[in-house]
């Protein structure tokens, strides 16, 4: 069974840094696309930064200099940076990846647990 797990969430003063991880347990063939989206409270889930298999990224332009993305496809993992944090960046942060698991199969997205950051003023 494939399981996207993150860590690295919790409290963090305004200006701060912090760092999210986001590995993916299980047996896959392939994966694609990896990201982060967070969702804050009374809002829709919005997309903070990717990054495709090609090294290729993008981020919201909210978080543009201050979020950094990055993967290590050896250990299935993907990492978000997050410096000169804003209480705004206040959300549960979400791990995404489309993953295949077998060579015949087609691409699934798949989602983590999320973690709560919250930035205090």
């Amino acid at each position: 069974q494939v399981q996207l797990v993150e860590s690295g969430g919790g409290l963090v003063q305004a200006g701060g840094p912090m760092r999210l991880s986001c590995v993916v347990s299980g047996r896959v063939f392939s994966i694609n696309a990896m990201g982060w989206y967070r969702q804050a409270p009374g809002k829709q889930r919005e997309l903070v930064a990717t990054s495709t298999s090609d090294g290729s990224t993008n981020y919201a332009d909210s978080v543009k200099g201050r979020f950094t993305i990055s993967r290590d496809n050896v250990k299935s993992t993907v990492y978000l940076q997050m410096n000169s944090l804003k209480p705004e960046d206040t959300a549960v942060y979400y791990c995404n990846a489309a993953i295949r698991r077998h060579l015949y199969t087609g691409w699934v997205d798949y989602w983590g647990q999320g973690t709560q950051v919250t930035v205090s003023s």
